[in-house]
């Protein structure tokens, strides 16, 4: 056989498998709230090229490829076990497996790694109501994960959003936004709108729309909903007193800012310092998505290095504070044109890390330049370490923490010489580390990491309402 055909025979072999994976996947998470991933990747609702491309990645991570062929023996013992409720990842399963030298068979190896959760009937609390105080850019892709991570509906649901109305046919203007996006694609699935009722209807999530010019007008038990956790995204409030008016309504128990809080509210990159949240706290920050994107890797080095001290340069995609033509702006320079200008500005980003990992006070410095791309952003960390380090350990330890760390669901890692900024839309690391452009001398480091600042912030987001609300799920195999 030449190569053509050989090459073409296996391929068309591993879709057939792909494609048989799917139905599979969907089972498992529809009826057992058990997610799929290959190296942290969700194979949930992804096509058969998808699923292959999520494959394929794993090359940039291992020193080998991964196949399809590989994953699904694991994937039909997964099938077999009397498992639920977690997160399962059958391509470190596989490599593993191909590590192994016990001459186990795959049956006994999968139920070896799986130990932990089999025959385990993990009690579920109640579904959790979910409403979005604002629909914008991060409250639409919120809305999306939220949808995709319904399950069998015993997680969150999304109840609501509250917006102000603009005028006529501002619900279609809405499922419109939601169901089409210029950045991040279409919708996975279905919109209709209920115009009598205003509301959304998604996969079959009935959204109801609230419209509301003040916070403390609403009472959400009105629409069947109850102790629900409010996520505000419109950045208006960042303080206690402010954000507290959210409380104020019947029907609402808790409340998340995206965006940097101020005074004594916790900031919570997830993956670092999620574990000082306690019942008692009422008004959670999810910081910045800059702040979530360089955390992790600085509280990774910091871990095995030490920092003495380091400057932070992010190139920031533009955002919607920005004006399209030059006009008025109460920020300086922000006024300019945003899809014709670099535009330097300052980020409190180093400062807020700080209050995420207050080992970092005092050592950073931090700036920005908002550039003309609509999505995906480049944090550039210059760093002084205490302990000096070569590119070749360094690299390899962030390698490691990618996969083998409780920070794996923060820090991807990729090495591709020809990676650019849209090769990230869409990713749900917080940070993705460039380990083609790291640069090492002694103890000084130079630390590349992109990160998607709306889809990858927004998954950080829902990690922190997976844990309030107690549905925050085991990850398997277990490191």
């Amino acid at each position: 056989m030449n190569k053509l055909e050989d090459h073409f025979g296996r391929w068309k072999n591993r879709e057939e498998i792909a494609e048989t994976m799917i139905p599979m996947i969907g089972r498992l998470h529809r009826e057992k709230n058990i997610t799929i991933t290959v190296y942290s990747r969700s194979l949930q609702n992804q096509s058969v090229i998808q699923i292959l491309k999520a494959h394929r990645f794993v090359k940039q991570i291992e020193d080998a490829e991964l196949s399809a062929v590989e994953t699904f023996p694991v994937l039909q013992e997964v099938m077999k076990l009397d498992i639920s409720s977690c997160r399962i990842d059958i391509g470190k399963i596989a490599v593993e497996y191909k590590k192994d030298s016990r001459s186990q068979s795959i049956e006994e190896f999968t139920r070896q790694e799986l130990a932990g959760i089999i025959g385990k009937n993990i009690e579920l609390p109640e579904p959790t109501d979910v409403v979005l105080y604002g629909f914008g850019r991060i409250g639409r892709i919120l809305a999306r994960l939220l949808i995709e991570k319904v399950g069998a509906g015993k997680g969150l649901r999304l109840k609501a959003i509250v917006v102000r109305e603009s005028g006529k046919g501002d619900l279609q203007k809405r499922a419109s936004l939601l169901r089409r996006d210029s950045v991040h694609g279409p919708f996975a699935g279905t919109i209709a709108v209920d115009e009598e009722d205003s509301a959304i209807i998604a996969n079959g999530n009935y959204i109801k729309v609230i419209y509301s010019n003040d916070p403390t007008t609403v009472d959400y038990t009105r629409y069947g909903i109850k102790n629900a956790i409010l996520v505000d995204n419109t950045g208006k409030w960042r303080d206690r007193d402010g954000l507290s008016q959210h409380l104020k309504c019947p029907g609402i128990s808790r409340v998340i800012l995206t965006a940097p809080g101020k005074g004594d509210i916790k900031n919570i990159v997830h993956g670092v310092n999620n574990d000082i949240l306690t019942a008692d706290d009422l008004i959670i920050s999810a910081a910045s998505c800059t702040t979530n994107a360089i955390v992790p890797p600085l509280k990774a080095l910091g871990d095995k290095f030490g920092i003495v001290h380091g400057h932070v340069e992010t190139v920031h995609s533009y955002t919607n504070d920005q004006n399209l033509l030059d006009n008025f702006h109460k920020g300086p320079r922000r006024g300019r044109a945003a899809p014709l200008n670099m535009v330097i500005t300052e980020t409190g980003a180093a400062t807020a890390a700080a209050k995420a990992l207050p080992s970092l006070a005092g050592k950073l410095t931090g700036n920005s330049i908002r550039v003309p791309t609509p999505n995906v952003s480049l944090a550039i960390l210059n760093l002084t370490l205490e302990k000096k380090t070569s590119l070749e350990e360094l690299n390899s330890y962030l390698r490691w923490v990618s996969l083998h760390s409780p920070m794996q669901r923060q820090i991807d890692y990729v090495s591709s010489p020809d990676a650019v900024s849209t090769d990230f839309v869409g990713a749900r690391h917080a940070a993705v580390i460039d380990a083609e452009a790291t640069i090492v001398n002694g103890n000084h480091c130079v630390l590349y990491v992109w990160y998607d600042n709306e889809f990858g912030y927004s998954c950080q987001v829902v990690r922190i309402l997976q844990q309030v609300s107690g549905v925050e799920y085991p990850s398997f195999p277990q490191e």
